[in-house]
């Protein structure tokens, strides 16, 4: 341990020994409740049990690159070796991260896989969540999914995952139903701009032109079915992604009819662990079995996790069994009523 640390200090160009025990942690967003509420928490503990003395450099961007850079400069000029990154914009980032491992100070990508010289990579396997959610919209249509006509509201162009994710749905949708009707992509995934979207596509295609919406994330479907709910439109089926609190209760509500369940744990988990390793000069091959391409690196060490679909029906054994919510905070008092019929309660 002393001999690897040593070395990883002479790779650092002369900073000194305590720069490295700390890791750089660089989330995206906060509009996303699983950010704050889960990745970063889960991430810092695994980080803290494997190496205690290590610190955890956390910062989050707020969806803004620019500050996502200075972020991530900032710990380079600090002298941390390791760094974990969840972009905001996954093509912008090859010019820093280059520029770091030059320094030799590896970049773990997080949940997104940024461009640039890349150590390692923990994602899930994105396209197949796109594959699940056209899936899940096709099963809940059921007899009726090739007449059916489908709205697409996808993620962020900036994201690389919104177009793995469009383009395995799209995989899905495309001949299983009669057509994409309107598409649109959403910068930032922003809640209110896909509300706007969908108000859009209601006027342009009328209260009866379209049988289900494919939403990219939960986040999104909350403002695609307040759009649905303002005019009055029941009974259409949405997707979501990322089982997020709100997702859930608008599944047991009937106003969202699935998500996609990421397990965040054995994600944030792994990266915690790569992390640590990277810094102790350790291998990493048992932890990143694959290997994935990015437009400017071949042969990125990776680990992609499976999702699940999630409906009414198996809440109870995804969501409540793995603990991520319980009853309580599930089944409040606006959702008593539906939670009771859903046999939550």
């Amino acid at each position: 341990m002393v001999l690897s640390m040593a070395a990883c200090g002479e790779a650092g160009g002369g900073s000194d020994e305590s720069d490295n025990k700390t890791i750089g942690l660089l989330l995206p967003e906060n509009k996303t409740t699983r950010y704050e509420s889960f990745d970063r928490p889960m991430i810092e503990k695994k980080i803290k049990s494997l190496c205690s003395e290590c610190e955890v450099a956390y910062n989050n961007a707020s969806e803004d690159t620019e500050t996502q850079k200075k972020q991530f400069d900032a710990l380079i000029t600090k002298g941390v070796k390791v760094i974990i990154l969840d972009a905001v914009d996954a093509t912008a980032t090859r010019s820093w991260v280059d520029a770091a491992a030059d320094k030799g100070v590896k970049v773990v990508a997080y949940d997104r896989l940024a461009e640039g010289d890349i150590s390692a990579y923990v994602s899930y396997d994105n396209e197949n969540i796109g594959e699940l959610q056209g899936k899940g919209l096709v099963e809940a249509l059921g007899d009726k999914a090739k007449d059916s006509e489908v709205v697409m509201i996808n993620g962020s162009p900036t994201d690389p995952n919104a177009a793995l994710f469009k383009k395995g749905a799209h995989s899905v949708l495309d001949g299983a139903v009669k057509d994409i009707v309107y598409e649109q992509d959403i910068p930032g995934w922003l809640a209110e701009e896909a509300n706007k979207k969908m108000s859009t596509a209601i006027t342009s295609l009328g209260k009866d032109g379209f049988d289900a919406v494919y939403v990219a994330n939960d986040g999104m479907a909350g403002g695609v079915t307040t759009a649905l709910k303002s005019r009055g439109i029941k009974d259409v089926v949405v997707s979501g992604q990322d089982g997020e609190l709100a997702g859930i209760q608008r599944i047991v509500a009937g106003s969202q009819t699935l998500t996609i369940y990421k397990a965040i744990k054995p994600e944030a988990e792994t990266t915690a662990e790569i992390a640590v390793r990277l810094l102790n000069d350790e291998k990493i091959d048992d932890l990143t079995p694959q290997k994935l391409d990015s437009k400017s690196k071949k042969g990125v060490p990776s680990q992609l996790f499976k999702a699940k679909i999630v409906t009414k029906e198996n809440i109870k054994d995804t969501i409540i069994k793995d603990e991520v919510y319980t009853v309580d905070q599930i089944c409040t008092k606006e959702y008593a009523k539906a939670c009771k019929e859903a046999g939550l309660l």
